[in-house]
């Protein structure tokens, strides 16, 4: 039985018109990218003698920029629901590269990232310059990346991370780890905090495959940047905030993050009708 995530597209070749495409939409998001870092960098300088670690100015630009890069490459942006006003933190499944743009245009937030992630060309830069939390997966570190989100979280730092711990093919939700989850039930944390589930559903351009924007197992970077700002017609992407709810209203990292896990997969229209085909499949067996 093969492996979804051996599954890979079919790449078709980038013509003429399609390269043309790539060098406008591409030169337009870059400058307004790294123009935006710019901005964010010397605010920053400002920022952080008067308030530290928190920060109040420099996420408002980096919405605006991610924002700005829907329009740019033409793929509509639809944004349903309410971000939550609570302290606490945003958990959505994960699908493709856009996520970052897609949850940071609709809400104001840090991401958490594996430490991997620092280290990448450009990317690595970019993450750490917007406040993202990078998380190793090494035991030795538990403590001390604990010690980490505590601080972020009592900073009143809005943390958006995935729990599935990978990203899929656009078309399934996978089951969701519940290690992220503890940092929210130590040290009284349980009794301040809010989590809101978030679905994030990525629609195709007509006639293409629906696994178009979703980016996964060994797939590079970079030809799937250029395939996305390519493509002649785009789809859209819709963000949909679920109600909030309070952490102490779960006994266990577990049920928390089997209730934002549930409440994400419902509100999917493709990973709920796979999950009622399995289902349908195995009464039939």
């Amino acid at each position: 039985m093969s492996d979804w995530r051996d599954d890979a597209l079919a790449v078709p070749p980038i013509g003429a018109l399609g390269w043309l495409r790539v060098a406008l939409r591409g030169g337009l998001m870059g400058l307004v990218i790294y123009t935006g870092l710019l901005l964010l960098l010397l605010l920053r300088l400002i920022e952080r003698p008067l308030f530290g670690t928190s920060r109040p100015w420099t996420p408002y630009i980096t919405q605006a920029v991610c924002k700005l890069v829907f329009p740019i490459m033409g793929l509509g942006l639809i944004i349903r629901g309410t971000p939550m006003q609570h302290r606490g933190a945003t958990v959505a499944n994960h699908s493709s590269w856009l996520d970052i743009f897609a949850l940071n245009a609709a809400q104001r937030g840090y991401f958490v990232a594996k430490s991997e992630v620092e280290h990448w060309a450009a990317i690595g830069w970019l993450a750490r310059a917007t406040g993202t939390v990078f998380v190793a997966r090494k035991g030795t570190e538990a403590k001390r990346q604990q010690a980490v989100f505590e601080q972020r979280l009592r900073d009143g730092h809005r943390l958006m991370f995935f729990p599935e711990g990978t990203s899929t093919d656009a078309i399934r939700v996978l089951p969701f780890k519940s290690t992220l989850f503890a940092a929210f039930f130590t040290h009284g944390l349980d009794h301040i905090l809010h989590i809101q589930p978030v679905t994030v559903v990525y629609h195709a351009p007509a006639g293409q495959d629906a696994r178009f924007y979703g980016w996964w197992g060994e797939m590079d970077f970079a030809p799937h940047l250029l395939q996305v700002l390519a493509a002649p017609r785009q789809g859209r992407v819709e963000v949909i905030f679920h109600p909030p709810v309070a952490v102490n209203a779960f006994a266990s990292r577990k049920e928390l993050a089997a209730y934002c896990e549930a409440a994400i997969r419902a509100s999917h229209p493709r990973a709920a009708d796979r999950a009622l085909d399995q289902r349908a499949a195995t009464y039939k067996m």
